[in-house]
């Protein structure tokens, strides 16, 4: 399989500029996510490395030759769109078949394809059925089938499983991981919804506005976001941020919101009075005290239970804050919690102002 390579690309429309220069680098077989919220250039990225979309500035390269100039059809990529896209008076294998006819593969060849491809995607039943006697689930694999038959270089997928219902999403997306790994192949997948992002993605790429936030893989962004925006947007639910200031004492750094004090590690880059935001994810808030954590008294609002887990909705003051539970069967015993404990090692700390993580100093 081949790399994809996005050096400096720009998209305007006119004097609108939505994609401000970003560069990626996707290695072969590598299944990389674009991820981020409705008009953030995640799908306008996607079309650009399709060639359905014109390049403003910069280039776009896939196996290493710059394919700016060069027609969707000549760029060997397959896209798997939204809505499927099939053909409602062909049947399945006609479906699939497409595009190899058009290429005007051999009868034999084309037939083997069709017949792999349809175990691969356990569609070799439906193959004479036409897409309206098919359910959305068997529509989205008939859609990859015709991707997948070409053998192409590089699998775009533009949002594939959101006409699906939940459970057909769950599927389907344990369907594209075992595919990918099957067949080796590289995949540029774009989705807003930071689940699928999450359990797909080799690495994943935060867009904002335009410009990539940060890139990394699923853990790394979970467990280190480069600022607020991916720290609230990676998670589900999203890292909890409560503003403070930072007041250096004789027992250490600390920041205060509103009553409560957050230890923090002295070696962190940060001045007296300055305005922070403290970042803790629900899952690492705990009932009960640990080595390294310091309490936090809350108001608890509300207790959602999701069966083995239940999330507590609290404050801290005026500053919400979502803490992740076990159940163990019963939520009872959640009701009367009046405080939580959280490890100073997972806090996250970032400047208010730029909404950039603060990190510690290195040693000298």
């Amino acid at each position: 399989m081949s790399n994809v390579l996005i050096n400096k690309v720009v998209k305007s429309y006119g004097r609108l500029e939505v994609v401000h220069g970003i560069d990626l680098d996707i290695a072969p077989q590598e299944f990389v996510v674009l991820v981020g919220p409705s008009g953030c250039g995640k799908s306008t990225t996607l079309r650009m490395i399709a060639g359905l979309e014109e390049i403003t500035d910069g280039t776009i390269s896939i196996d290493d030759r710059v394919v700016n100039r060069v027609a969707p059809k000549d760029r060997d990529v397959a896209m798997v769109f939204q809505n499927y896209a099939l053909y409602p008076h062909l049947n399945v294998a006609d479906n699939i078949a497409f595009g190899l006819r058009i290429r005007k593969e051999s009868k034999e060849h084309i037939a083997e394809s069709v017949k792999e491809v349809g175990e691969i995607l356990g569609l070799t039943p439906y193959l004479d059925r036409r897409p309206a006697n098919l359910s959305g689930g068997q529509r989205q694999r008939v859609a990859m089938g015709r991707a997948i038959v070409r053998r192409p270089k590089v699998f775009l997928f533009d949002e594939p499983l959101s006409n699906l219902d939940a459970k057909l999403r769950t599927q389907m997306r344990a369907e594209i991981k075992r595919l990918h790994k099957r067949l080796g192949a590289t995949s540029v997948y774009v989705t807003h919804d930071q689940v699928e992002a999450m359990t797909l993605a080799d690495r994943i790429v935060v867009m904002n506005g335009g410009i990539i936030e940060q890139i990394g893989t699923p853990m790394e962004l979970f467990m280190n976001p480069a600022n607020t925006f991916v720290a609230g947007f990676i998670g589900s639910p999203p890292m909890n941020q409560l503003r403070g200031n930072v007041h250096k004492t004789a027992d250490g750094t600390k920041v205060k919101v509103h009553d409560v004090l957050f230890d923090l590690p002295g070696s962190l880059a940060v001045e007296e009075g300055q305005e922070v935001v403290v970042g803790v994810r629900p899952e690492h808030m705990a009932l009960t005290a640990s080595a390294d954590s310091f309490e936090i008294p809350i108001s608890l609002d509300l207790v959602e239970p999701l069966g083995s887990e239940a999330l507590l909705h609290a404050s801290i003051g005026e500053e919400p804050i979502i803490i992740k539970a076990e159940t163990h069967g019963d939520i009872a015993h959640l009701s009367g919690v009046s405080k939580v404990y959280a490890p100073a090692s997972l806090v996250k700390v970032f400047d208010a102002k730029t909404g950039l993580a603060i990190n510690e100093q290195a040693s000298s």
